[in-house]
């Protein structure tokens, strides 16, 4: 027979109390059970590690020997399944997030702040990517969650954190910059600065639909990756684009942000519904708890 942890315990129990009668009461098993469970670990072990007499209960020489290391093996034990249980609750471990430049300028300090003060034995690993490869590392098992823009993928959960107003950003002194708001459709005649149509197809599906509810399709002069090098386009006067309010962040020169009237722009949290897993979730509880409280008046 190879011992078990649980005929640890019952040495361990017996050894402190010297009483089999008291050791059973305090395990919640019979005192004969008891007996025979130490009796099977004295012949795993080929040595007795108690005398008993009329005298009472006494340990043996090996008995001495083996109660410090039987405790210590114990104590590692436990130790080994609270960190498994602390795990489970998400308390431990590593959380790999993604995330767009454009949701971090005003999203991700906050959250990786608070989380890792919640959460200290988890490490956070937080990494700027783009939107296709975001979306392939959510799929992939590269990043656990990730804070980005709708539209994504169906295969893909997400949960809304917060919904800003899109503006139509111009280049400073622009005769339109002065206005209180617009409408897409007042852009028609704009030369247009876009990301690449490949730079992730759902996202330019959506502008598509857009630009033709307001009766135009925008003549493209250039395209761009990222939102700072458009923004810098716009501030060189190449074009027009628009973008949530939050990027007024990254470039607060040069440029002119004017909302564009009914649109909005969301923040969501995303993650892959096969790694639906409890850091992932304490994340999002973070970030919504936090996304209350972000001015995105202030950021933008």
């Amino acid at each position: 027979m190879t011992p078990e942890l649980r005929h640890l315990r019952y040495f361990v129990a017996v050894a402190e109390h010297l009483s089999f009668t008291v050791a059973a009461r305090e395990l919640h098993i019979a005192q004969q059970s008891l007996s025979q469970q130490i009796a099977a670990l004295e012949h795993a072990l080929g040595a007795r590690l108690f005398d008993r007499d009329t005298r009472g209960t006494r340990l043996t020489e090996v008995g001495r020997v083996f109660l410090p290391e039987a405790r210590a093996v114990l104590t590692h034990a436990d130790a080994a399944l609270e960190t498994a249980r602390r795990a489970v609750r998400g308390e431990v471990g590593r959380l790999r997030v993604a995330f767009l430049v454009s949701t971090a300028n005003y999203m991700m300090p906050p959250v990786v702040r608070a989380f890792r003060e919640r959460y200290p034995d988890v490490e956070l690993l937080a990494e700027a990517v783009a939107i296709a490869d975001l979306v392939a590392g959510l799929r992939e098992d590269r990043y656990d969650a990730a804070f980005t823009r709708p539209p994504l993928v169906d295969d893909l959960v997400t949960a809304t954190l917060v919904a800003e107003p899109v503006c139509a950003v111009l280049p400073a002194g622009h005769p339109l910059a002065g206005r209180a708001e617009l409408r897409l459709a007042d852009l028609a005649g704009e030369p247009w600065v876009l990301t690449p149509r490949g730079s992730w197809e759902p996202w330019h599906r959506k502008y598509d639909e857009d630009f033709r509810a307001a009766g135009f399709e925008p003549r493209v002069v250039q395209r761009a990756d990222g939102v700072p090098s458009l923004l810098g386009l716009v501030a060189a006067g190449v074009g027009v684009t628009r973008l949530a309010r939050s990027a007024h962040s990254l470039r607060r020169s040069g440029v002119a942000f004017v909302p564009l009237g009914g649109e909005q722009a969301k923040t969501v949290m995303a993650w892959h519904p096969a790694r639906d897993r409890q850091a992932v979730r304490n994340l999002l509880d973070v970030a919504a708890g936090l996304a209350a409280s972000i001015d995105l008046t202030e950021a933008g």
